[in-house]
C-alpha cells in the first residue's frame, strides 16, 4: 500500500475502475433541487438530472463538500498512517477548494496537502491519475504536490456545449445572448484558462463544426502532445466522443491510452447534455489562441 493516498471530488468523474485501480478517494459535490439534497454520483444519475431540469425549466443548485465532510473522508487514511494530496476542482468555480484547506487544518501539520488542479471533469481524472500512478512508483507527498502542479500548467481542457440553455439558466448569458446564439446556432468552444472558463471559438451551424474546430487545436498540439494518457469526456454525446477517439487514433499513430468518460451530475448540471471535451498534457505551456 503506497504511503500517499490520492483524494479528488466527483466532479473529477473519475471512472470506477480508475478509482479501485489507483485506490483513489472521490468526495462528492451536492445537487439541489427545491429541498431534495443529493450527492454527485451517489444518489443521483446525470440522466435523472436532465429529466428533472426539463420538467422544471430550471437548474438545480450545487454545492461544495463541507469542511466536514472533507475530515470525515481524509480520516481512515490518516489513522491508517498515510499522507493524503487532494486534487480538487478549479478554485476559480467553486469553495471546494476552500473547504478543503479548511479540513487540512485540522490534521496534523503536512499529513493532508490540497492542489488547486485549475481545471474539471476529466483534466482532474488526468491530473489524479498521475498523481497516484507517482505515489505507487513510492512519491513522497510533496513530490507529488510538485509533479501536479507542474502538469496543471501543461494541462489543456476545451469542451463544446450543444446548447446555450443550461448556461443561460445558470445566469452565465443574458436571456438575449442565449436568443441570439440559438437563433444563429452559435456553438462555443470553452476553455480552461486560468482556472476559468473563456471562449476561444464561436462556430455557427451544425455543432459537428465546432467539435472539429476543438480537434484542431488539439492536432495543433500533436508534436508535443503527451500521448500516454488522452482523455474525452462527455454529456450524452457517445458519437462526438467516438469521433474523437477515433480521430485522435488516426492522427497520433497511437497512443497509450484514449480514455471515455461521462460527466456526472455537476457538470452536467452546468454545461448541459450533450456536451463533449478533450483534456491531455503536452510538453509545455500552451499558448491561447
Amino acid at each position: 500500500m503506497p504511503n500517499v493516498k490520492i483524494y479528488t471530488d466527483s466532479t473529477s468523474d473519475m471512472p470506477q475502475g480508475w478509482k479501485e485501480s489507483y485506490d483513489i478517494g472521490v468526495v462528492p459535490l451536492y445537487v439541489v433541487f427545491e429541498d431534495a439534497t443529493y450527492r454527485d454520483g451517489v444518489d443521483i444519475t446525470p440522466d435523472e438530472v436532465y429529466r428533472k431540469v426539463a420538467a422544471a425549466g430550471a437548474l438545480p443548485k450545487t454545492a461544495a463538500p463541507s469542511p466536514a465532510d472533507f475530515i470525515h473522508a481524509f480520516a481512515p487514511a490518516i489513522e491508517e498512517g498515510r499522507d493524503i494530496v487532494y486534487i480538487s476542482l478549479s478554485s476559480a468555480l467553486s469553495s471546494t477548494y476552500q473547504n478543503a484547506c479548511l479540513a487540512a487544518e485540522e490534521f496534523p501539520p503536512g499529513r493532508v496537502k490540497v492542489v488547486d488542479s485549475g481545471t474539471l471533469c476529466g483534466g482532474i481524472a488526468l491530473l489524479a491519475v498521475k498523481a497516484a500512478q507517482a505515489a505507487l512508483r513510492g512519491g513522497s507527498s510533496d513530490e507529488i504536490v510538485s509533479m501536479a502542479e507542474h502538469s496543471r500548467s501543461r494541462l489543456s481542457t476545451e469542451f463544446v456545449i450543444d446548447t446555450l440553455d443550461y448556461i443561460h439558466m445558470g445566469g452565465r448569458c443574458s436571456g438575449m445572448q442565449n436568443f441570439i446564439g440559438s437563433l444563429l446556432k452559435i456553438r462555443p468552444v470553452l476553455r480552461l484558462a486560468g482556472g476559468s472558463i473563456v471562449p476561444v471559438s464561436k462556430v455557427r451551424g451544425k455543432k459537428e463544426k465546432a467539435v472539429e474546430q476543438m480537434l484542431s487545436h488539439a492536432l495543433s498540439d500533436i508534436d508535443r502532445m503527451d500521448k500516454e494518457l488522452i482523455i474525452v469526456a462527455h454529456t450524452q454525446a457517445e458519437k462526438d466522443a467516438r469521433f474523437l477517439v477515433d480521430a485522435l487514433k488516426e492522427s497520433t499513430g497511437g497512443v497509450g491510452e484514449i480514455a471515455v468518460i461521462e460527466a456526472g451530475c455537476v457538470i452536467g448540471s452546468h454545461c448541459g447534455p450533450n456536451t463533449v471535451g478533450m483534456m491531455y498534457l503536452t510538453s509545455g505551456d500552451r499558448d491561447m489562441p
